[in-house]
């Protein structure tokens, strides 16, 4: 017969093997049920959001808000400040900056370049638009203005599609969007003579966007967004959100990455180049000068 001590030694042995045995079961369901669901990535795919080269803007940029790029082309970044009506152009990895002043001082968020057109958004979602051969000159008076395209709210993201001649603006703030779960966007034709016509709106619903994220978020606030070339997703940043949403071509959100202050101080940019390649600018701070964060595209 066995012992009395032996019998209890067994029985916790069993209960022991018994909870390591659930243990390892709970611990595959719940890792089975996030790859299902797409939570615990970090990054979207074929990038590493922790790894960036990081491009230092001069002074001047401290307060850097939009980025575009010409046809996708990175030998040079076309930038602007959101005090200042002037245009930066700069080789990436340099700072020697070429500026082209196209209006007086005022709160402008975005920049895009398409068709031969360097077009800024003002944040009342008024454009001012000129050749972008005009960027040459030190001042250009050749400049068109649209306005009332738009209803009224503070924008700051913006897209322009050199294919089809579009321009997207997006809502940071507007009224329509008031106690609702959206972000409303508005789709421009860019015209012959730099000018532009409404051609339609469209709308993001961003409740999703705490649930996927992981945090919690608050309203959502983006600042840029751009077309990724090799998978045609939106890519939307938002700087007060220190998010990055990727939707479908449509602007259903799939899914939501985390900014890390560590490394995005106030991301206010984004923009591709032709190759995939993503850039993300961030305005600067007391410690840390303004700049891009550049993240090779790597096939996944």
């Amino acid at each position: 017969m066995l012992s009395n001590s032996k019998i209890r030694m067994e029985k916790s042995t069993l209960i022991l093997l018994g909870f390591i045995v659930i243990t390892i079961s709970f611990s595959i369901i719940s890792c089975a049920q996030k790859k299902a669901k797409g939570a615990g990535e970090e990054n979207p795919k074929g990038y590493d959001l922790s790894k960036p080269e990081k491009y230092i803007m001069p002074d001047i940029l401290q307060e850097i808000s939009g980025i575009a790029f010409d046809k996708g082309k990175n030998d040079f970044v076309y930038a602007q400040q959101d005090e200042d009506g002037s245009l930066f152009k700069l080789p990436l990895g340099t700072k020697d900056e070429t500026v082209t002043k196209f209006a007086k001082k005022g709160d402008y968020e975005d920049v895009a370049i398409i068709q031969g057109w360097a077009v800024l958004l003002k944040s009342n979602g008024e454009l001012y638009s000129f050749q972008l051969s005009e960027t040459k000159n030190t001042e250009t008076t050749n400049v068109k203005v649209s306005e009332n395209l738009v209803p009224k709210g503070e924008y700051e993201g913006m897209y322009a599609d050199e294919a089809t001649g579009k321009v997207y603006l997006l809502c940071k703030s507007c009224k329509v969007d008031k106690d609702t779960k959206n972000s409303s966007g508005y789709i421009l034709d860019l015209q012959k003579d730099g000018s532009f016509k409404a051609a339609g709106n469209f709308t993001i619903d961003v409740s999703s966007v705490d649930k996927m994220s992981g945090k919690k978020k608050g309203s959502f606030h983006p600042s840029a967004l751009a077309i990724n070339p090799l998978t045609k997703e939106w890519y939307i940043v938002s700087s007060v959100n220190k998010a990055l949403v990727v939707t479908d071509a449509n602007f259903k959100i799939k899914s939501v990455y985390h900014l890390s202050s560590n490394e995005f101080n106030q991301p206010e940019g984004i923009a591709f180049d032709s190759s995939g390649n993503l850039y993300i600018s961030n305005e600067g701070s007391e410690t840390t000068g303004g700049n891009i964060l550049r993240f090779n595209y790597k096939k996944p």
